[in-house]
């Protein structure tokens, strides 16, 4: 199995543009994910195909830092998508097979729970902000 590539910047800002221009309906987009949330039961994860990585290096420990400049919060719907910064440099890429949407996921490892989190690639909202 190959790794999954590393996207720049400019790739996932690009991705994120196409999957702004979807507008069909699809199973996926039932919930619109504008901030990070616990990935539904009924979500149709078997549609979704990782297609690349923000992890820099996955043998180094990524900041826990989060980049909020204006006041938001890590559940806030306008928090930047800064991919150097905390949840997004634990985060992987992932577009619906059926209909082209792209979405951000990581997995939560807390004391004593693992959550699967998911959040829409919105393109007004990626920032390349510097750690």
């Amino acid at each position: 199995m190959n790794p999954l590539p590393n996207l720049t910047f400019a790739e996932l800002t690009r991705l994120a543009h196409q999957s702004g221009q979807v507008l069909t309906g699809c199973s996926c987009a039932r919930t619109t994910f504008p901030c990070w949330e616990s990935i539904p039961l009924s979500f149709p994860e078997e549609q979704l195909q990782e297609v690349g990585t923000l992890i820099e290096n996955p043998f180094e420990e990524a900041t826990f830092r989060e980049f909020h400049p204006a006041g938001s919060r890590y559940d806030s719907p306008d928090a930047p998508i800064a991919p150097r910064y905390y949840p997004y440099n634990r985060c992987t890429v992932s577009t619906c097979l059926k209909c082209g949407r792209h979405f951000l996921r990581y997995t939560e490892a807390g004391g004593y729970f693992v959550d699967k989190r998911i959040r829409s690639l919105i393109a007004t909202l990626i920032v390349d902000a510097a750690i």
